[in-house]
């Protein structure tokens, strides 16, 4: 299915607006190895390990100086109502492999590099690295859906969701309250 980034626009400011300060956790899932995808109703979270069973911990895309998992990508989370607009209007329902979805707004405005999300017990906290999708994203959804994301106007939105790291362990189950501090 062809789309332009002219319908991606009117279809963004058609969607209703996003909770601010609290949503629910839609869903969790894990990566457990390259290209696979685990949905959990529950999940466990680490400062050090991230969410337990996810591949962060073995193999991730951005490692710190002396080898170690970057902790500014141990979660991913992306925005649910977001997601569902880009596989309407593409038509793919491809499952992108982010660790949390909720209706949260996820922009920069709302939750700048710093900001803590609480979860239960957990606390993580919004990263500095953007998440701009990636070659894996455009395959699945389309050119101009990664050029839509990566316009300028766009980047605060924070389109493709955000990455953060775990401050505070615990578990976090689906259906939770997810809430800005």
């Amino acid at each position: 299915m062809s789309v332009t980034i002219e319908e991606l626009d009117r279809l963004y400011q058609a969607l209703p607006p996003r909770p601010t300060v609290s949503a629910r956790v839609d869903s969790l899932n894990v990566r457990p190895g390259p290209n696979l995808r685990e949905p959990r109703d529950s999940l466990e979270f680490d400062p050090t390990r991230g969410a337990i069973g996810d591949r962060w911990e073995q193999k991730t895309w951005l490692y710190l100086p002396d080898g170690r998992p970057d902790p500014r990508v141990q979660i991913a989370l992306c925005n649910t109502s977001i997601l569902a607009l880009i596989q309407a209007v593409t038509g793919v329902c491809h499952h992108p492999g982010d660790t949390i979805f909720t209706a949260l707004d996820l922009s920069a405005t709302n939750l700048p590099v710093g900001a803590r999300l609480k979860i239960g017990t957990v606390v993580i906290e919004i990263s500095d690295v953007e998440n701009d999708a990636c070659a894996k994203f455009s395959a699945h959804y389309g050119a101009v859906v990664l050029d839509w994301i990566r316009l300028p106007k766009n980047r605060d939105l924070r389109l493709r969701g955000a990455f953060a790291k775990v401050v505070s362990g615990g578990t976090v189950r689906r259906g939770e309250a997810i809430t800005r501090l």
